[in-house]
């Protein structure tokens, strides 16, 4: 594997897919978005009323996923993260957004109710962030702020610096 495998997670809402295909731009890694990848071939199992969206086949997407994860290079987006094979991964990145921006983010997407306070909760009591460190060697999982544009900046640097360090120590 010449390219590392990078997983970008987080509640909806914080930025994974801005800043996966940003970084995917300027890397010439693959970007995958799990939801489009899902919606494409139709990986679904049944539909959930509550939350008005159709239920993820995990077990499917993983199918889907596995030979270009093999081969490296790829950046996975999505707000889940405990259902990829731990082996996938070189490192990951929990994006965290204050719940002031963040509410109103999900609200102009048209999350309302239940499906709005939950996701709020979710990142009040870092439910992603704690998925993550049960998912994943502790020393991989990192939490970055995505509050402001500026943050979108220095998150990319970041992860380009951890990159261009990774391709030294692995070839």
């Amino acid at each position: 594997m010449k390219r590392p495998n990078i997983l970008l997670t987080g509640t909806p809402g914080v930025g994974k897919t801005t800043l996966g295909k940003e970084l995917a731009q300027r890397t010439g890694l693959t970007y995958i978005n799990v939801g489009d990848l899902a919606k494409e071939g139709e990986l679904y199992d049944g539909f959930d009323e509550e939350y008005n969206c159709p239920v993820l086949d995990e077990d499917r997407v993983v199918d889907e996923l596995e030979e270009h994860m093999g081969e490296g290079g790829v950046i996975v987006d999505y707000h889940g993260c405990d259902f990829f094979p731990e082996r996938w991964f070189h490192i990951v990145f929990v994006l965290r957004t204050d719940n002031s921006y963040l509410y109103d983010r999900l609200q102009s997407r048209g999350y309302v109710g239940k499906k709005l306070q939950d996701n709020i909760q979710c990142e009040i009591f870092q439910t992603i962030y704690e998925e993550a460190m049960e998912s994943y060697k502790k020393e991989i999982v990192h939490q970055l702020p995505s509050n402001e544009p500026e943050d979108l900046e220095r998150n990319l640097e970041q992860i380009l610096q951890w990159i261009g360090q990774w391709l030294k120590d692995n070839n």
